[in-house]
């Protein structure tokens, strides 16, 4: 959207001239009725709009004939259901795994090590993208598709975390707390603690408890409802991960779920 001028007549325009005059208008009424909580009048929002009465009720007709905003009470104005329409069809297209990727390679060039991005499947995390380079060195690199039950992960804290403590206890009874190395929650206890530790501070941390030798740390990505819908990790050999990644993860995490229509609110993670 280009600043505010005084509204000239036009003289000797192009169509195309117009036409992006009048869509730049349009746009500029759906955005003032976007800021309304309620149905607004016609001087009202020409006033916002800084155009004339007479322009925006023109354009206000048309975008009426096309649902994109309904007159309600007496000559009133608010956003119509097309929009919505419209909203929910981008929502629909939104990949995950497409969205995340640029910002996954990003983070990779910053720590040198492999990110994975995975998503929850019953008792089970699933690996579904990664970013990693056989330039950066040793590292740890999670095989696209592969599953590792949700206690033992980073990632699978995430959802545990974000779950009702009842369903952490079933999910408990269910599986069994199976351990892979000396360092997995294998008790129901331990587990919760470390749960508690992942709801306070934003991010969750796997401390060799899946494979002796690595270290992940993981923060989740939402949609625009606010729901969990994946994890970004950072998966490292033990003796490389570095406390400072915690903020760069969580802040790439953060512009993944930006990109997916959540509202992010920033909290400290010390």
């Amino acid at each position: 959207m280009t600043a505010k001028s005084p509204i000239v007549p036009s003289v000797k325009s192009s169509s195309s001239d117009i036409t992006i005059q009048v869509l730049e208008r349009a746009m500029k009424l759906l955005d003032v009725l976007a800021e309304q909580d309620e149905p607004a009048s016609l001087k009202k929002i020409a006033a916002l709009s800084n155009l004339h009465s007479s322009t925006a009720h023109r354009i206000l007709n048309d975008l009426a004939a096309g649902r994109y905003v309904d007159r309600v009470n007496n000559g009133m104005y608010q956003l119509g259901m097309r929009l919505l329409e419209l909203g929910s069809l981008v929502k629909d297209r939104l990949n995950v795994r497409e969205i995340a990727h640029e910002h996954m390679h990003t983070l990779h060039r910053l720590t040198g090590q492999t990110i994975n991005l995975s998503i929850q499947q019953g008792d089970d995390i699933v690996y579904i993208d990664r970013a990693w380079s056989e330039r950066s060195g040793m590292q740890v690199v999670r095989a696209i598709g592969g599953r590792a039950p949700l206690h033992l992960t980073s990632v699978g804290k995430l959802f545990l975390a974000a779950t009702e403590p009842r369903n952490v206890r079933a999910y408990a009874l269910r599986t069994g707390l199976g351990g892979t190395t000396g360092n997995s929650l294998t008790n129901l206890e331990r587990l919760e603690k470390e749960l508690a530790f992942v709801r306070r501070h934003g991010y969750a941390r796997d401390n060799e408890e899946l494979e002796l030798g690595v270290r992940c740390i993981s923060a989740g990505v939402f949609d625009d409802s606010g729901k969990l819908v994946a994890g970004l990790s950072i998966s490292s050999p033990s003796e490389r991960m570095r406390d400072e990644w915690v903020e760069l993860l969580i802040d790439t995490a953060a512009k993944i779920s930006s990109d997916l229509g959540y509202e992010c609110h920033k909290e400290s993670h010390k």
